[in-house]
């Protein structure tokens, strides 16, 4: 069978993560790779990105498998986190818009791959039959020698074609949902709330930091090795710090914002995966503050704590001045904790942080095996 031919690859490359989406002509490969690996499901490409970034920086050694139309939606994240930081990240994808294909619709973006990804500089294998699926392995060989990203464009031709059979327990349950919060004037702005965060930490506690101003008042607070400071990737600090919380016992840390968060579709698998030692903290000024503080909708309108709870986050907690931060830090984590921390809108003079990608990466990785 041809998918087992995947699946023993990725076992010969020592894979111990998969972030999957799937596409309907490698569904039997999706089922499979759920019963062999620790998977991940996807509700957006882009976020297996920073989900197989933060399991790398961990440790592990994660994959992709996805549509290949899903490699548009990741190609900002790919560069400027992935490739941006040197990291390794091989992706299974299931070449569609090709030869008989009766989509139209999957035509005009997937025809085009090949030069797409030889604009960006990313090494591309294509799979043409399924005697051709042994040559997996190299295209995750080579992403991991070399720290790089790597595509195996998989024609269908390749899929064994066969039906992937589906069970599903009840659906019955029940929806029992009480929010009422009031939400009075906040006294903290962005620097005020990351300083008390960094000194309620332990010291192995792993710290990943959005985008931004963010990024560099929290070196401005409390500079470490144990801090991931992002450099781009939009939206990317949350899976990040799930990919990291999956791979480490440590506890992890993220310094997330409103605009981020709206912006993502992590939320719902952060809440399906549910690590004890994963803590979110969404800062929320009402604005994006890096880029002038425009007002998103959480000024007014969508309250975060409750985003968090309807995607299934069980433990939250809203907060909106420096003991009630205090206090919700320290709390023992019962899952996936996720604190909504009301700010005033306003940027410090943070400085730029003075290391490269490169760097951060390295050292972070350092401190982390250290502190296990």
């Amino acid at each position: 069978m041809d998918e087992t031919t995947v699946v023993k690859a990725l076992k010969e490359c020592g894979i111990d993560l998969v972030l999957s989406l799937p596409c309907d002509r490698n569904k039997l490969l999706t089922k499979m790779l759920h019963e062999h690996f620790h998977t991940i499901d996807l509700t957006r490409e882009e976020d297996g990105v920073g989900i197989c970034a933060g399991a790398y920086l961990a440790g592990g050694r994660p994959i992709v498998s996805i549509q290949s139309s899903g490699l548009g939606n990741m190609m900002n994240a790919l560069m400027s986190l992935t490739s941006e930081y040197g990291m390794p990240l091989p992706i299974l994808a299931s070449w569609r818009g090709m030869d008989n294909e009766p989509i139209a619709a999957q035509r005009p973006f997937n025809s085009r791959l090949p030069k797409m990804l030889e604009a960006y500089g990313i090494y591309y294998r294509v799979i043409e039959t399924g005697k051709d699926l042994t040559h997996i392995k190299d295209v995750i060989s080579k992403a991991y020698s070399e720290d790089r990203i790597t595509v195996a464009l998989i024609k269908p031709e390749c899929w064994s074609g066969a039906a992937a059979e589906q069970s599903f327990g009840e659906r019955t349950r029940t929806v029992d949902l009480a929010h009422h919060r009031e939400i009075p004037e906040p006294s903290m702005v962005r620097l005020d709330a990351i300083k008390e965060i960094m000194n309620s930490i332990a010291d192995d506690t792993a710290v990943v930091s959005n985008i931004g101003v963010p990024s560099k008042e929290t070196y401005a607070s409390k500079d470490r090795p144990l801090n991931f400071y992002m450099m781009g990737s939009y939206t990317q600090a949350t899976p990040i710090g799930l990919g990291i919380a999956v791979g480490t016992s440590n506890d992890v840390v993220v310094i997330d914002g409103d605009g981020s968060l709206l912006g993502s579709s992590v939320l719902p698998v952060v809440a399906a995966e549910d690590c004890k030692n994963l803590t979110i903290v969404c800062l929320d000024n009402g604005t994006f503050g890096s880029t002038g503080n425009q007002m998103t909708n959480a000024y007014r309108q969508v309250d975060m704590e409750l985003v968090a709870k309807a995607y299934g986050i069980g433990h939250t907690v809203k907060v909106w001045d420096a003991d009630g931060l205090r206090n919700a830090m320290k709390e023992k984590n019962r899952g996936t904790k996720f604190i909504h921390v009301v700010i005033r809108p306003g940027n410090s003079s943070s400085k730029n942080i003075p290391l490269s990608a490169a760097e951060i990466k390295k050292r972070f990785m350092d401190a982390l095996n250290a502190a296990r």
